[in-house]
């Protein structure tokens, strides 16, 4: 496992992390506690430093499973999580209910002080006004947090709190199917030396070129009842793709795959290929996922032809489907 600077931190973070979105039981499908913990494990036997969690991932379920693994583990993990969602949405942000969102974090992780805490995809009126990061400030200076980031929608998002001081990382949906980023974004991070996280780089599943149209998920699988957004930001689930559009691209993409990748590790390796990344997050259901993702790391970098093929498909065939602040 290769690792990358997370930012200007000095500290070296495994270039593929996990999400663990899907700990949290509430969205993708039931995991229970077990499968949870070996999917942990899978992660860090295979390298993995960098875990990704949020507050509201099964209402702190999430958190409080890494929290009980990282008791028992030896290695030295960088856990990123998030607040802004959940009783804060969408204009309950005040330094009262961040500071309680962060004291409730520390309790669930079992840590005195957190590495990374992001707003969560929190509105942009919310963002602009600024006093949010002030509060973050003032929590850097009382020991409670490390470094702050955020999770943004868009990238007009991203490009306000890039003006926010301290500003550690950004978080953003990054893949084959959402390529803006590149050149709108991605040029600013570099001269602030901001650390990237990528988020849904197999567009939840899509990408795996696996899915089909008559696919079937549980109810309580985002890929079923957000599919149009009817819970949160469409981008979030088949980044903003209506979902037989979607298998429809992902099938053209088989073509491109090399013989030595799966597409997965092909759609994770073209993400890595911009040097910007400092870490990607699949999530995993399942430990092989894990396994098979950590894999993209050591692969070869796509040649500059693929990219070149990614760019023009991305332009012809799938931005004009996209949904979503974006």
């Amino acid at each position: 496992m290769k690792k990358r600077l997370f930012g200007d931190s000095g500290i070296n973070v495994s270039d593929v992390g996990l999400g663990c979105w899907q700990l949290g039981g509430d969205c993708w499908g039931n995991i229970d506690d077990q499968r949870a913990y070996e999917i942990l494990s899978t992660a860090i036997d295979n390298g993995i430093n960098f875990l990704d969690t949020a507050d509201v991932y099964g209402n702190g379920q999430s958190e409080l499973l890494i929290g009980n693994f990282l008791k028992g583990c030896s290695e030295e993990i960088f856990v990123a999580t998030k607040l802004g969602r959940g009783e804060m949405w969408p204009d309950n942000y005040n330094e009262t209910t961040v500071r309680m969102a962060i004291e409730a974090s520390l309790k669930r992780l079992g840590v005195e002080c957190l590495d990374l805490i992001q707003l969560h995809c929190i509105p942009g009126k919310v963002l602009r006004q600024g006093d949010v990061f002030d509060w973050l400030n003032k929590l850097r200076n009382e020991g409670k947090i490390k470094r702050f980031g955020a999770s943004v929608e868009s990238v007009e998002e991203a490009l306000v709190c890039l003006e926010q001081e301290n500003l550690s990382s950004l978080q953003i949906i990054f893949n084959i199917f959402r390529q803006k980023p590149i050149n709108e974004l991605f040029p600013k991070v570099k001269k602030k030396n901001v650390a990237i996280i990528v988020r849904l780089p197999l567009a939840s599943g899509l990408l795996t070129g696996k899915m089909r149209k008559n696919q079937s998920f549980p109810p309580n699988d985002h890929r079923y009842f957000n599919r149009d957004g009817q819970y949160f930001n469409v981008g979030e689930t088949f980044a903003g793709l209506p979902f037989e559009i979607g298998v429809e691209l992902a099938d053209e993409l088989l073509e491109y795959v090399p013989k030595e990748m799966t597409m997965s590790q092909m759609a994770l390796r073209w993400i890595l290929d911009h040097d910007v990344v400092s870490t990607v997050i699949p999530g995993a259901s399942q430990p092989s996922q894990v396994s098979t993702n950590a894999l993209a790391s050591d692969l070869s970098n796509l040649s500059s032809d693929m990219h070149q093929k990614f760019s023009t498909f991305y332009q012809q065939r799938v931005v004009k489907h996209i949904r979503g602040s974006y």
